[in-house]
């Protein structure tokens, strides 16, 4: 087995944590001259505004680089460890790797196992891609996607996975030692289902690459599909209305937390139209963190996308100290007002009525369902000289703890 080390503790890494730290307190000189100047002025220079602007680009940046640097160490590649390597499998295993190697390369489909898809149609079958391969594919998706790296994950063997939920727990009480025991209210439940939809993709490659020995087929494979299936996934766990497609957080009812009922997502309103309140907007967020129940926020975190992010960067508190802070080390993340911050792109941006930011214990809140089987289907024809590798993964996803998830409505109320 190779050893390999964390991304946390390689050259680019600290580069690129060094590269954050600096930029930020850049930032932080900048942006405290621009509130001076208000302050004083009640309005900044705009070169001075220019200049905050630059330097936030450059802070958010810094910021991609490290996450990018995080994540690359996280991938795994196949050979690496004998939970997705070959070099620990058994005979039978071996064989499926060479079976599957035969079959990319050439078409020969002995020792395949056929999957017919649920037209008759010859062009609709596939063939299971092998254990080492489906494992692989996942464990890279959960690197390369914010949703899988913070919501709950379940591989499923059928197509839609039932999950009942309590949405009122056993009641109970206090009685005397000989008192009567009354008859409590039995919990209510309700069942979830959570359906899964194919997600395909479709990468080509010529025959030279095929006939290349020196090519890993299922590490290139799994590297071709992981940021088309990672793109997809994040925009439908964020916004997918769940027609063909895992259903987005964002989907569901969002109803003012006040009001809040199982079924619905609870909002806190911005305090302003369309934008953040004018007077202290940092409350607004502080009550944001407080909508849910205490049991979610030791494992909260904020979602919204790198503009917002731009934006609450600016924000300060009560003492003057800035609520977002860099990430400490390289391997962890930004925050907000000391909870995690993710960036998933696909959120809205601020807006009118816009749910820009959210808030809650996600692994609690949202469950992806993994269909168990990954299929890929050769093509040789239809983009000559190319071979497509017609790749589909049966993905769903919802929410199933409408308490665990709350969002920031950006309306006066």
């Amino acid at each position: 087995m190779k050893e390999t080390k964390t991304a946390s503790g390689t050259p680019e890494a600290r580069a690129a944590m060094h590269e954050m730290m600096a930029a930020f307190e850049a930032f932080k000189g900048a942006n405290d001259a621009r509130l001076d100047e208000i302050e004083k002025k009640a309005t900044a220079d705009t070169l001075l505004e220019e200049k905050v602007a630059r330097i936030d680009h450059a802070v958010s940046s810094a910021q991609a680089r490290l996450d990018r640097v995080v994540s690359e160490g996280r991938r795994p590649e196949l050979g690496l460890t004998p939970s997705v390597g070959f070099a620990a499998t058994s005979p039978m295993k071996g064989e499926e790797k060479s079976a599957f190697d035969g079959y990319l390369k050439t078409g020969a489909s002995f020792g395949l196992e056929l999957k017919a898809g649920l037209s008759t149609a010859s062009n609709s079958a596939g063939y299971v891609v092998p254990e080492q391969t489906e494992r692989a594919i996942e464990r890279r998706l959960m690197a390369g996607s914010p949703m899988r790296e913070i919501a709950s994950v379940r591989t499923v063997g059928a197509g839609v996975f039932r999950k009942p939920v309590s949405t009122a727990g056993l009641a109970a009480g206090w009685v005397a030692e000989t008192a009567a025991r009354p008859e409590t209210d039995p919990a209510t439940l309700a069942l979830l289902e959570f359906p899964s939809a194919d997600l395909y993709a479709s990468p080509a490659a010529t025959q030279s690459l095929l006939d290349d020995a020196l090519i890993d087929l299922d590490e290139w494979l799994a590297s071709e599909v992981e940021d088309a299936f990672a793109a997809q996934e994040t925009t439908a766990f964020v916004s997918g209305d769940g027609v063909n497609k895992p259903k987005g957080f964002l989907s569901y009812d969002v109803v003012a937390e006040a009001a809040h009922e199982w079924g619905k997502i609870g909002y806190v309103a911005s305090g302003a139209a369309g934008a953040f309140a004018l007077s202290n907007p940092t409350d607004r967020l502080i009550d944001l963190v407080y909508a849910p129940k205490a049991r979610y926020r030791p494992n909260g975190r904020f979602v919204m996308n790198r503009r917002t992010v731009s934006a609450v960067r600016k924000f300060k508190d009560s003492d003057g100290a800035y609520i977002w802070q860099p990430a400490q080390r390289p391997g962890e993340t930004a925050s907000l007002l000391g909870y995690a911050v993710t960036e998933i792109e696909t959120m809205p941006d601020v807006g009118a009525d816009a749910a820009a930011i959210a808030f809650g214990d996600f692994q609690r809140g949202y469950l992806i369902v993994d269909r168990a089987g990954v299929r890929v289907l050769r093509d040789p024809y239809s983009a000559k000289p190319y071979v497509l590798f017609y790749t589909t993964k049966r993905v769903g996803g919802g929410v199933q703890n409408f308490d665990a998830i709350k969002v920031m409505k950006f309306a006066a109320s």
